[in-house]
């Protein structure tokens, strides 16, 4: 017996197939057909469930940022002040090293995002959503949320360049810089 997705899962699937294919050739470089190929459908089912490939594109900005949201939330939970930003640090600084489709996708979107105005509109939202969250747990000033956030996309850069495989000097002396206090 054949169990069937619900639509839902189904959705579900195709953009955990797009996430990868997004990941690895950004919004320009993937083809819609790659992605319902990975995701075991016809490409019509694909334009049915999300209409367009920028409407697909979207959907998985905004699921990486939920699931970096998500990261934050649990990091967090029980928490305030100071010890909520070092405990969402942390758990980033862990996220980077085992997750590298997120970190591709969040990325690639940040590049798609400076000659698409909808997809900017999707990436300010996600990442908006992320400073809100952080602001709100740790009733943190904004000079300490921006060294905050500007320490988080310093990180991005490090693990995009694949930090702690054969690291550089200066990179190893970054690195240190951006970890959490104690």
């Amino acid at each position: 017996m054949v169990t069937r997705l619900s639509a839902a899962e189904r959705k579900d699937d195709v953009l955990e197939a797009a996430m990868i294919e997004f990941a690895d050739r950004g919004y320009e470089g993937t083809s819609t057909e790659d992605i319902a190929r990975r995701a075991g459908i016809s490409q019509p089912y694909l334009f049915r469930l999300f209409g367009t490939k920028k409407e697909l594109y979207k959907a998985t900005v905004g699921r990486c940022f939920r699931e970096t949201l998500e990261m934050f939330q649990r990091a967090a939970e029980g928490t305030r002040g100071e010890d909520a930003l070092q405990a969402i640090g942390h758990a980033y600084i862990s996220e980077l090293g085992t997750n590298r489709t997120s970190l591709r996708q969040q990325m690639q979107a940040y590049a798609a995002a400076s000659d698409d105005p909808e997809i900017r509109a999707a990436v300010r939202a996600g990442y908006g959503d992320l400073v809100a969250y952080a602001q709100r747990v740790s009733g943190a000033d904004w000079p300490t949320l921006s060294h905050f956030f500007a320490t988080g996309m310093l990180l991005n850069v490090l693990a995009s360049m694949h930090v702690n495989d054969e690291p550089e000097q200066w990179m190893t002396d970054l690195l240190a810089g951006c970890a959490p206090d104690k």
